[in-house]
């Protein structure tokens, strides 16, 4: 999908990514919720999967060819552009296009999730921008403007929702639909600045990300606890776990002088050179706010009292 150089291949990659990951999302087949979460990721992928093949067929019917390279302007890819950004939105998890996020990563078993949270964004990251700027490069002030307001609504109304959260996959879920909105930043100026900053804020994003799912799972798989009640007092009996959930959350968060701090100002500085100075405020603004509902899970693990903490975990290698 990610190297495709002709429409078809890019949906055909697109496609034989999506279906699998819908198995996988259901593989827990005992559970009610994990069968559920498959559905509803199943049908959201179908219908974000027609808008844009719909899309891909005004491309071909204005230009007669599906190659990059070889795609002329034409008035009828306007609303190409419209129909495949919405389907790529869906991909993305972006506002308004987010709302299959939460119940899919709440349902699905966490390893997948994790999976989920990371791969499939930041693949769908590249070749959206990759195709924006190869393919609808005449149209850049129509698909900046749409990408404008799409971050501001994805970073500030995923910001919002997550405070209210007190299952930690259901706010990692809109800490995800946030975090989309920043890899945005990068996107929404098309250089190559905005570029190289955007490869890295997901390379640190990823491995944040999975840190954090990293505890989730072993604490759902050894306890079955979910909530941010559970993990009060985290510290006392798993103190390297909370350790390891601290420092991601920390570089999700963007504080100095962890990675996610530099990834975070990489991709405001790209979106700023290119001219958003409003986006890049209201961003950096929406980053204070995530920091609070972060903070929350650190308290919870390091000051929060708890009559029923989640118990000691050894890994099966441990011989003492």
């Amino acid at each position: 999908m990610i190297s495709a150089g002709h429409f078809l291949m890019f949906f055909i990659g697109l496609e034989t990514a999506s279906i699998p990951m819908a198995a996988l999302i259901a593989f827990d087949k005992y559970r009610h919720n994990s069968a559920e979460a498959g559905a509803k990721y199943i049908l959201t992928a179908l219908f974000s999967s027609a808008l844009l093949l719909f899309g891909l067929s005004m491309i071909y019917g204005s230009a007669g060819t599906l190659y990059f390279d070889d795609l002329p302007a034409h008035p009828l890819q306007i609303m190409a552009l419209v129909f495949f950004f919405t389907g790529m939105a869906f991909k993305l998890s972006l506002v308004p296009f987010h709302l299959w996020t939460a119940d899919v990563y709440e349902g699905a078993p966490s390893t997948v999730t994790a999976y989920l949270s990371v791969i499939s964004k930041g693949s769908a990251a590249f070749v959206l921008m990759a195709i924006l700027i190869k393919v609808f490069a005449p149209m850049i002030h129509d698909w900046q403007e749409v990408l404008y307001w799409v971050t501001i609504a994805s970073i500030t109304i995923a910001n919002i929702f997550a405070i209210r959260q007190q299952n930690l996959k259901r706010l990692m879920a809109f800490s995800s639909i946030s975090q989309a909105g920043y890899i945005m930043l990068g996107v929404i100026g098309g250089t190559a600045q905005g570029m190289t900053a955007m490869v890295y804020y997901i390379l640190v994003y990823a491995a944040a990300n999975l840190g954090v799912f990293a505890v989730i799972t072993i604490v759902a798989l050894r306890s079955q606890k979910f909530t941010l009640e559970d993990y009060a007092g985290l510290y006392k009996t798993n103190p390297k776990m909370a350790f390891l959930m601290t420092i991601s959350l920390f570089s999700l968060a963007g504080i100095p002088p962890f990675a996610g701090f530099f990834s975070k100002f990489f991709i405001f500085m790209a979106a700023f050179e290119a001219g958003f100075h409003l986006l890049v405020f209201i961003a950096l603004v929406n980053t204070v706010i995530s920091l609070y509902y972060y903070l929350l899970i650190v308290k919870a693990m390091y000051i929060t009292p708890s009559d029923n903490p989640i118990p000691t975990f050894r890994s099966d290698r441990c011989t003492k």
